[in-house]
């Protein structure tokens, strides 16, 4: 019986948008204990140079806002040029925005829709004739559990999400083959600053009742995406809290 041995990040490098807090901050600290060579990017200079303190020097930092597009490109750039290689993708930056159709601004959805939307697909643009010309790599993508089924209290959310998941089918079946895997993660709450919880002692307590997810529960999830065998492509992971299981 063959034995499929799980893939060593080691020596890898990694860009990991939305950085500086939740999600991003954690799976950016994961792969650099994997020994990946990561850059990170967000708005906030200041949390990435913090970040980036606690990872160490051969860090990349590149403070960016994703929302505009010259400067999704401008990331994708020195991603490449700073880290030479590029081997893992994580879009991971995203905004959350809730509330009944008819009472939202649409000047505030627009800027959403950039930023889960656009700045995805257009990050993801740049980088795939880098990973054809180096032979592969992995796109991971933070969606939500909004992607695959609507929830009625977050409309432009999970339009967001649903638009997400569909380029990442429609792109997954174009890079078959080109050793480029192409994979969704899609939690439920998440218990960081994205959904307003900034106090640990809340965060224990969801956690404790089983309401909510750490955002470490994400980045292992994450790590056991881009471990697996080359051969293996998880397409979509879901993770739930227990306790809100849809």
């Amino acid at each position: 019986m063959n034995v499929h041995i799980m893939q060593s990040l080691h020596g890898k490098t990694a860009l990991v948008t939305g950085a500086s807090t939740g999600i991003g901050r954690v799976t950016a600290l994961a792969l650099a204990r994997e020994g990946v060579r990561v850059a990170i990017t967000a708005r906030s200079a200041d949390k990435l140079m913090t970040l980036a303190r606690e990872i160490g020097p051969d860090t990349v930092v590149i403070p960016a806002d994703l929302s505009k597009p010259q400067e999704v490109d401008g990331v994708i750039d020195a991603a490449i040029n700073r880290l030479v290689h590029l081997d893992v993708l994580f879009a991971n930056a995203g905004i959350y925005i809730a509330g009944d159709a008819a009472e939202g601004d649409p000047d505030e959805w627009d800027k959403l829709l950039m930023l889960n939307v656009h700045a995805v697909f257009r990050s993801i643009n740049r980088v795939l004739p880098h990973m054809r010309k180096n032979g592969g790599g992995d796109i991971l993508v933070t969606s939500s559990i909004s992607a695959h089924q609507v929830i009625p209290f977050e409309p432009v959310y999970g339009a967001s999400k649903h638009a997400v998941n569909a380029f990442l089918h429609a792109l997954r079946q174009q890079v078959a083959g080109q050793n480029i895997r192409v994979g969704s993660i899609a939690p439920g709450t998440v218990l960081n600053e994205l959904w307003g919880y900034t106090d640990p002692a809340e965060v224990d307590r969801k956690v404790a009742t089983s309401e909510g997810l750490r955002s470490e529960d994400v980045s292992e999830a994450a790590l056991f995406m881009l471990t697996r065998p080359r051969h293996v492509v998880i397409r979509d992971l879901v993770i739930l809290p227990q306790a809100l299981q849809l």
